[in-house]
């Protein structure tokens, strides 16, 4: 019964026992990485515009974001404050400038290849049966290739289990998406093993787009493509205003993206202390966006 879930995991179980040493080959790897993901996000513009009533589905993309970024929002912030209270920490500002404005606009790139890819799919006059199964064949390079990059991230086990405040904040997170997702899927009528699903993203965009689309159609792809970038876009704004006072909530929010994407700001606006913090969150949750999502789908359709 789990023999979907298998076969998706499987690339990113392969490439997570493969370890590189050459610098060379982990850079072309995860070069590679992102053109996979530009590629994935403008087959994913594609199937939506291959949708019947396109307008209507547009709207309840839009809808079912909107729910699922507002319910899990609340109880994200709900939450985190409690781990800032129990495992206080300072966070001292750098002297280094992150440009926030440029780290958007890479976000906001994002949607402009799926926006292409939707242009595209309306304007060409052929079928596109074939997106599905291209999708398909580079989302399990795509997975092979993230499993090699978690793999030679650094971390090791010992360094994960010993960081209480990454982890916890990692937890946190986890279990207040859930709650966000549960009540998400009663507002919309939705199955609660798929508000699980959708509710297990934390923050991997392009990675949940893929697999809930995969999962569940376009409409619930894109959505969930939506739900996490937004994510990202807001950490982006409140991490600087927030770190100060509330620096797990802020590292929280930031859910997967803190080992990558928003370390940056991170570090310069909190400080260095928060670094370690940030990674340890990140890979953790980073770690659980394919288990969860995969286990809940496989779940659902049982």
């Amino acid at each position: 019964m789990f023999s979907g879930m298998l076969l998706i995991f499987a690339p990113l179980v392969v490439g997570y026992f493969l370890s590189f040493k050459n610098a060379r080959c982990l850079h072309v790897i995860n070069q590679s990485t992102t053109y996979l993901i530009y590629i994935i996000l403008f087959l994913m513009g594609l199937s939506i515009s291959a949708l019947d009533n396109l307008d209507d589905n547009i709207l309840e993309i839009g809808k079912y974001s909107a729910v699922f970024i507002g319910l899990m929002a609340l109880c994200n912030f709900s939450v985190l404050p409690i781990v800032d209270k129990l495992l206080p920490m300072n966070a001292a500002a750098s002297k280094q400038h992150v440009p926030l404005h440029h780290m958007a606009m890479d976000s906001c790139k994002l949607l402009f290849v799926v926006g292409a890819g939707l242009i595209v799919g309306i304007l060409q006059p052929y079928r596109l049966n074939w997106v599905a199964s291209v999708s398909e064949g580079v989302l399990f390079l795509l997975l092979f290739f993230i499993g090699i990059q978690l793999r030679n991230s650094g971390l090791t086990l010992k360094q994960i289990l010993l960081n209480k405040r990454g982890t916890l904040i990692a937890l946190v997170v986890v279990v207040s998406c859930w709650v966000g997702g549960v009540l998400a899927a009663l507002v919309l009528h939705l199955p609660i093993l798929q508000g699980l699903a959708m509710s297990s993203g934390f923050g991997w965009y392009s990675l949940s787009g893929i697999l809930m689309g995969d999962a569940y159609g376009p409409i619930f792809g894109g959505s969930s493509f939506i739900i996490e970038l937004v994510r990202e876009l807001i950490a982006l704004v409140l991490i600087p205003l927030l770190i100060h006072r509330r620096p797990c909530t802020s590292i929280g929010y930031a859910g997967a993206t803190a080992m990558d994407f928003t370390l940056p700001v991170i570090q310069t606006t909190g400080g260095v202390h928060c670094v370690p913090v940030a990674i340890v969150s990140g890979f953790i949750l980073s770690l659980f966006v394919p288990v969860f999502m995969l286990l809940f789908v496989s779940l659902s359709t049982l």
